[in-house]
């Protein structure tokens, strides 16, 4: 069981980490800003680097409790 949740809490942090980094370098913009000056700004789709970020943060906590967790006797 341990076992189990280590590669699932590693696993899960991954995809949140790659959900991220993918919505914050890779992929377009979700929204672009025109200010009175005229300079243009692109703004990331900010749900998903929230929702990617809580994912990472969720999955490295799991993997760190399955990683030191102690059996009780």
């Amino acid at each position: 069981m341990k076992t189990l949740l280590l590669i699932v809490g590693v696993l899960v942090a991954t995809v949140g980490g790659v959900i991220t980094y993918r919505t914050l370098y890779v992929e377009p913009k979700s929204a672009v800003v025109i200010s009175d000056t005229g300079s243009i700004r692109q703004i990331p789709n900010q749900a998903r680097v929230v929702g990617g970020a809580l994912l990472f943060v969720g999955g490295s906590a799991l993997a760190l409790y399955a990683a030191t967790r102690r059996k009780i006797q």
